[in-house]
């Protein structure tokens, strides 16, 4: 099962564990709600989609990797209590609570958030004192006398045998009661992870043109060379945070994140030209639709590796673009909503009542709700930006009556009312800017290409990316929707008609 469909395959599992009856009752009792059990090799993102499914369903998440736990600490330190029966007081071995389970409970009290998912990684890679413990843990969902608390869903990840030397097997009786998935790595559904979190165009590009470099593990007599997803992304963001400090990745950068001499290497040569394609088929003119003669003839008689270079740049350009089109909605769309709750007050009081009064408290609320949201850890990286720049707004509208001496809440409004206007006018000159851009992309790829494969990989890059979509189909980019029906279409027939013969 790739991840993607894994992903929806968890988060299905867990509206159905949360799902409760009209009484309030789980609809699945806790006993019959088994742990979910990931099974897949190393750095295929099987720990981020469990962060994600807990920001969307809005519920909880502790994490542990179980190895860097003894005995002691997952099940709790033994004492000594009294306890009566009938007419005797005897001492009976009581244990503290388990650290994990205490962690539950605090982050309950934390965040207010009664349900969530307790996520433990490399379960089967536990020591032998701990593995009895673990036993007992997915089959009865507790740790020694104490209980994972209910709503709170059990899933653990580990990696199959051949990846760790530190993997036991778990018996039928335990794989009986636990509900086992297996994850592989499979590069299209990552590249819509990569576009969608804003990966370095080179590596996308690269991995394009390499998809075998996506996923590579290889054992010699000098130990293990391995290329993993997870390498991919981190390695992405250094390249990005080098590339503003003015530094180089070469190739012993980039070996420290894909431990494969053979792809590294491969992959340093092509970061080289993609700096060098950047600058020789000066990327921002085309952006900006100035268009060399001289260029379009150059790139058409271009090696196949550099024409896909050269379409890469173009493609991881548009995306950016259209992504910070898409990002700057969202904040247009949360600063509506909260300028309209500030209508809504304004509307409900007397002409001439304090309208700074009235913009604060809308203003402080907003705040808390975004606090509230950060503590309880449900703010993913982009929105938390999202909510940072809103705020920034808010805070400076907020300024301005002040500054201006507004008072009458009427007139507070209209104020603010024009600032947002201000704000809705900018957006929608970036927009036309960022369609813009796709045209002038449109017009390079035609005097370049023609209607040819590297228009039809263009517009499925494109079609990849859930911002350059989202961006597209809410603009109507003419060319766009006439290159999908026509490329496209006959770019499947094509591959229909290959696999008939």
């Amino acid at each position: 099962m790739n991840i993607k469909r894994t992903r929806e395959e968890i988060k299905n599992t867990i509206e159905a564990y949360l799902r409760r009856d009209e009484y309030g009752m789980y609809e699945i009792p806790t006993v019959r709600q088994r742990p979910i059990l990931l099974l897949g090799s190393p750095g295929i993102g099987k720990t981020q989609i469990v962060e994600q499914i807990a920001r969307e369903c809005e519920i909880g998440l502790v994490s542990y990797t179980i190895t860097h736990h003894t005995r002691q600490s997952a099940i709790g330190l033994p004492f000594i209590s009294k306890r009566r029966y009938g007419d005797q007081e005897f001492d009976v071995t009581e244990y503290t609570m388990s650290e994990i389970v205490a962690a539950i409970y605090e982050k309950m009290e934390q965040t207010g958030l009664s349900e969530g998912i307790l996520f433990l990684d490399e379960i089967n890679c536990v020591s032998e004192t701990l593995a009895p413990a673990m036993l007992q843990f997915l089959q009865c969902k507790s740790f020694g006398n104490h209980k994972i608390p209910q709503g709170w869903v059990i899933v653990a990840a580990g990696n199959p045998p051949e990846y760790n030397k530190s993997v036991r097997e778990f018996d039928v009786v335990t794989m009986d009661r636990v509900k086992k998935i297996e994850v592989e790595p499979d590069f299209e559904v990552w590249k819509e992870y990569a576009y969608q979190q804003g990966l370095h165009g080179a590596v996308v590009s690269y991995l394009n043109i390499r998809k075998q470099n996506f996923y590579q593990m290889e054992t010699t007599v000098d130990g293990r060379n391995f290329a993993t997803p997870r390498g991919w992304e981190d390695l992405s963001t250094l390249i990005q945070v080098y590339e503003k400090l003015g530094r180089t990745v070469d190739r012993e950068v980039v070996v420290q994140y894909i431990q494969f001499p053979k792809i590294a290497k491969d992959f340093a040569n092509y970061l080289e030209l993609y700096g060098k394609y950047r600058t020789d088929y000066q990327i921002e003119e085309i952006l900006r639709g100035n268009l060399d003669e001289i260029l379009l003839k150059k790139v058409a008689h271009a090696s196949f590796d550099e024409r896909l270079g050269v379409l890469g740049l173009l493609i991881s350009r548009v995306n950016e673009v259209l992504k910070s089109s898409v990002q700057t909605e969202n904040y247009i769309e949360m600063l509506f909503a909260a300028l309209t709750e500030y209508k809504d007050l304004t509307g409900t009081v007397e002409e001439g009542l304090d309208g700074q009064q009235l913009f604060s408290n809308v203003y402080n609320k907003f705040n808390l709700e975004y606090t509230n949201r950060k503590k309880a850890e449900l703010v993913s990286r982009e929105e938390d930006r999202i909510y940072q720049r809103t705020r920034e707004v808010l805070e400076r509208f907020q300024q301005v009556l002040r500054m201006e001496s507004i008072q009458a809440s009427d007139q507070a409004f209209a104020r603010i009312k024009g600032l947002f206007e201000q704000e809705q006018e900018t957006f929608e000159k970036d927009q036309r800017e960022a369609l813009q851009v796709v045209e002038y992309v449109f017009d390079f790829l035609e005097g370049a290409f023609g209607n040819s494969q590297e228009m039809v990989m263009f517009l499925t890059e494109l079609n990849s990316n859930s911002y350059s979509v989202s961006f597209l189909q809410e603009c109507e980019c003419e060319r766009y929707f006439q290159y999908n029906k026509e490329l496209l279409f006959d770019e499947k027939r094509r591959n229909l008609l290959r696999r008939m013969s």
